[in-house]
């Protein structure tokens, strides 16, 4: 569906000249890169996302005490039917009418600038998570599950949709401990809890600054960090830093062991594998990937030895290359550390290919790249998107856009929130939040996903849109993947809707109430959406130059794909370094420090030197959201390169392999066992060499590349 397009003229004036400048935009591309048009104030207050209540923190209350009134209704209409489809209608119910609550409040609790809406929604996520961990227990409610599984004429009779769900839910109270006396059901809830305390505390610890005299550093470097009186505060890596002095010292500071947070990652594991010991896993890994394209702990350390095996000669070549790079620009030393990856990766592209980042963000205007979204959805799915102005009090920042996502004959799909630029008390990164999952309702009606993608970009001026390098322009791809994920899925039941991604509980271990998609399956959308970010007939349609209007041309592209070649293979082994590091972490108790492990695993998969007194895994934010499943960004590359390959790389437009991808594989969200779709049974054009023994021959279609932006050492 082709959008209107309406003319802007942007003026620009020097002291000498002035100039009539005119770009034209689709109202799309317009919006984002103009200022959002203010909310009229005396709108009624419609409640954060339009939910009735939420205009104060309050509203969590009471949202919380409806959800566990419906909780009661439902649990006893369960138990007191006999079994059958209405069994797993009702299972689905009580699972969406949690995560209505649930979802909203882990969002709010990071995202809001309000400290109140943020206590009031961390208050609802640990009330709801306590609710959550007493059903997952529950032995009546069990049973009458039990009862429908167990009886083969109504199993025989539920469709494959229905049955698969069902098995779902069995498993969430399988490995919540439902087999065991109720004893030990007391203390697997009370381990569940407490690693809802744990999963918090870590978690914020990781993005905490860290202090150190003023004194303490060179005069000449303290003006590149933040000065609060006598102390400097460090509250990243600046791993892109020119200047030597200064990646080293924010390497050496802001990874300084913290005694206490140190002693919560100890906690936090014992915890999790005394839990998984206790309901019948041999570690916390088993249990996490039980369910997993992966299946086991064997296999993905199968797979990191393997892709590391491959790698190796390359990765050696590309840290020649840093080195060289290091000698070349007269460094204070010439051995290769782990402050200079980043830079000097950068710096080897840079010289090779000539990419200055500065000579590229004019093309890449946020309107631009969301315009390019447009056109792409649009070619390949018949699906675009549409501005709409947010009611009053319906979005937390004012500079926060609202799309609804439309397909050319079904409608409506659902919204996305587009909260991309930087504010005080902001998160630092790039994620994607459920608010609400798609289902089929009672009335027949389809309940309408709604998600958040949270961005950290520089907002618009009155004179300059936002512009993107290509590192941020790949990250909207990827995180727009995520979305239109959950956009596209068509699933009956709410359990098995959609996207799971880091955004999403991330700060807990329940898993009653929480959307269905194999983790290491959910990256799949988002990385093959990095190809397309990447590839010229794609960008030539949306890059032009903010000011005149100019394409991209074709030799700026062309030199920024083939640079993402050169250091690709040492980027992916940092990638396997921190999947290996997580998976021993998660593994039978090591009796070591974590500290000593990470020296182990750094040593064995990475190839640069530990640094003495750091402790970078109180940086790994991924053990949280993606503890024990951090590999799946790796698997899932290799898996969306063949999909590439295979099936849009002759044609990125091809509506009919758009459509058939759509069909095939994005709109079942979890409803499919995503094996079955790699292997092909159920995504047939797809004739991916992966038996069910997850065999890895499909390596040999790896092809590493330095698109990684949510590496948390790099960009922490």
């Amino acid at each position: 569906m082709m959008l209107a397009c309406q003319l802007f003229v942007s003026v620009v004036r020097n002291s000498r000249t002035l100039s009539r400048l005119v770009t034209t935009w689709s109202p799309v591309g317009a919006a984002f890169n103009a200022q959002q048009r203010k909310v009229d104030l005396f709108q009624k207050n419609v409640g954060l996302f339009g939910v009735p209540g939420l205009s104060t923190p309050a509203g969590f209350e009471v949202a919380q005490q409806r959800a566990l009134r419906e909780t009661e209704q439902l649990v006893e209409t369960a138990c007191n039917n006999p079994p059958g489809a209405l069994t797993v209608e009702t299972f689905d119910q009580l699972s969406d009418s949690l995560c209505k609550v649930a979802d909203l409040a882990d969002f709010v609790k990071v995202g809001h600038p309000d400290p109140a809406f943020r206590d009031a929604a961390e208050k609802a996520c640990i009330n709801i998570g306590t609710v959550v961990e007493r059903l997952n227990t529950n032995v009546e409610l069990c049973r009458s599950l039990k009862n429908l599984l167990d009886n083969k004429e109504v199993l025989d009779s539920l469709d494959p949709d229905t049955r698969r769900v069902a098995e779902l839910f069995m498993f969430d109270f399988e490995i919540s401990g439902i087999h065991l006396d109720e004893s030990k059901v007391r203390k697997a809830v009370s381990l569940n809890v407490n690693l809802l305390d744990l999963n918090n505390e870590f978690l914020n610890g990781t993005h905490l600054p860290n202090r150190i005299e003023k004194t303490a550093l060179p005069e000449h470097i303290r003006h590149c960090f933040s000065i609060d009186g006598n102390s400097i505060q460090i509250g990243g890596l600046h791993a892109d830093s020119p200047d030597e002095l200064v990646r080293e010292a924010a390497y050496k500071i802001f990874l300084y062991p913290n005694s206490s947070l140190l002693l919560c990652l100890d906690d936090l594991l014992t915890c999790r594998n005394e839990l998984a010991k206790l309901v019948g896993y041999e570690s916390f890994a088993h249990r996490a990937l039980n369910g997993t394209m992966a299946k086991t702990p064997e296999t993905v350390m199968k797979f990191l030895e393997l892709l590391t095996d491959k790698l190796s000669d390359r990765t050696a070549k590309d840290f020649n290359l840093m080195r060289d790079m290091k000698m070349k620009m007269n460094s204070r030393s010439t051995e290769l550390m782990p402050w200079d990856h980043s830079y000097f990766s950068s710096a080897v592209r840079a010289e090779r290919y000539k990419i200055d980042p500065s000579l590229y963000s004019p093309y890449f205007s946020l309107g631009a790249c969301m315009e390019g979204l447009n056109m792409l959805f649009s070619q390949l799915l018949g699906v675009s998107f549409q501005n709409e102005q947010p009611m009053a009090g319906e979005v937390w920042s004012e500079e926060v856009r609202k799309l609804a996502v439309v397909h050319e004959t079904e409608g409506l799909l659902g919204y996305i929130y587009c909260d991309f630029f930087r504010r005080p008390d902001k998160p630092h990164q790039d994620c994607h939040f459920t608010i609400q999952g798609g289902r089929l309702k009672e009335d027949g009606k389809y309940q309408h996903p709604v998600v958040v993608l949270m961005l950290s970009l520089p907002p618009p001026t009155r004179s300059t849109p936002t512009l993107l390098n290509p590192g941020m322009m790949e990250n909207l791809f990827h995180e727009m993947g995520h979305a239109m994920h959950s956009m596209l899925g068509r699933t009956r039941y709410q359990h098995v809707t959609g996207n799971l991604s880091p955004g999403q509980n991330s700060s807990s271990d329940w898993s009653f109430p929480g959307t269905r998609c194999s983790t290491d399956f959910a990256e799949v959308p988002s990385i093959l959406m990095e190809f397309f970010a990447t590839d010229y007939r794609v960008v030539n349609q949306f890059a032009r130059h903010y000011q005149t209007g100019q394409p991209l041309p074709k030799s700026m592209v062309s030199r920024l794909c083939e640079s993402k070649r050169i250091c690709g293979a040492a980027d992916t082994q940092l990638q396997v370094f921190y999947a290996a590091l997580d998976q021993v972490y998660h593994g039978k108790p090591q009796n070591r420090s974590t500290t000593d492990i990470l020296k182990k695993m750094q040593e064995k998969f990475y190839g640069l030197p530990y640094v003495p007194n750091t402790a970078w895994q109180l940086r790994f934010s991924h053990l949280i959201g993606y503890g024990a499943k951090y590999y799946s960004y790796l698997m899932s590359r290799a898996i969306a390169s063949m999909v590439w390959r295979q099936c849009f790389q002759k044609d990125p437009f091809n509506r009919d392999m758009g459509e058939r991808y759509r069909r095939e594989m994005l709109a079942h969200g979890g409803s499919k066992e995503p094996m079955l779709m790699v292997q092909g049974k159920e995504l047939t054009y797809f004739s991916w060499p992966l038996p069910s023994s997850l065999s890895l021959g499909f390596l040999h279609s790896f092809s590493p590349i330095s698109s990684f932006p949510r590496s948390p050492l790099l960009y922490v």
